[in-house]
């Protein structure tokens, strides 16, 4: 790609970005249920498990995250943090899509042992980051901790495990709402020690599409490669916040 293309493919992704990273975003967008909450810790929780189950349509991820807070009393980081085996049952009739009840449970249990013994979630993520400054070790090292209690080896293709080259959209996506600003008021900035030129685009089927059109993306798969190839793409365009691209990308292929 020459320089004159990459400048055209920049003006439209600036454009684009702007149109879509408004307010109004926040209402057809999973964030929305995060955005009930004003506790940091509530946020956190809420925006984890919000997208842990983001895929599919929007709406309803949205209604089952909504669904799945109700049964904690819309009080997550109080539930998580006092929550009884007796109390998890309640959630082991939940279900989205491959997300079911057994699942729900023990993502519970693993946030409440990260909350009580780990400092929370974004003490372990950024601890991972720190380590070589880098979202690839943030992402192992938060694998690791999510899964050091007894588990079900099935709950485990809810985390993506980036050692195995997966593209951790869910993890980059909840990444990029508690890293980046919150100047617009869509993404929340309560991280304050992983800088967000160092995110990773959430790469799904839209923006994998979108970028692959406009001759962004190269690779085929949507795996770590492809994220870590678009992303220095977009690192190019603007150094300082490459995945407020992630609007613009996902806008496009979402609604255009």
């Amino acid at each position: 790609m020459d320089t004159k293309e990459q400048s055209r493919i920049k003006l439209l992704l600036d454009k684009k970005a702007d149109l879509y990273e408004r307010p109004e975003f926040i209402d057809t967008d999973p964030i929305l249920v995060p955005h009930n909450y004003t506790l940091k810790e509530d946020i956190e929780i809420a925006g984890f498990l919000t997208a842990t189950i983001a895929w599919g349509q929007r709406k309803s991820i949205i209604k089952c995250a909504k669904l799945l807070f109700n049964l904690m009393d819309n009080d997550p980081f109080a539930f998580v943090s006092c929550a009884t085996d007796q109390e998890l049952r309640k959630f082991q009739h939940f279900k989205y899509r491959t997300f079911q009840g057994e699942d729900c449970i023990f993502f519970l249990k693993s946030l409440q042992n990260i909350y009580l013994k780990h400092g929370g979630l974004e003490k372990v993520f950024t601890e991972g980051y720190l380590q070589n400054k880098s979202i690839f070790n943030s992402l192992i090292h938060f694998y690791m901790t999510m899964f050091a209690i007894p588990h079900l080896k099935r709950s485990e293709k809810h985390v993506a495990n980036v050692m195995a080259n997966a593209s951790a959209k869910r993890l980059n996506l909840f990444l990029r709402w508690m890293v980046r600003s919150n100047d617009k008021g869509i993404d929340f900035g309560l991280w304050k020690k992983i800088p967000k030129n160092s995110l990773m685009i959430p790469l799904d089927l839209h923006t994998g599409n979108t970028a692959r059109n406009l001759g962004l993306l190269k690779r085929k798969q949507n795996d770590w490669k492809a994220v870590e190839e678009l992303t220095s793409i977009l690192c190019s365009f603007d150094p300082e916040d490459p995945i407020k691209y992630d609007f613009a990308l996902f806008g496009m292929g979402a609604f255009e």
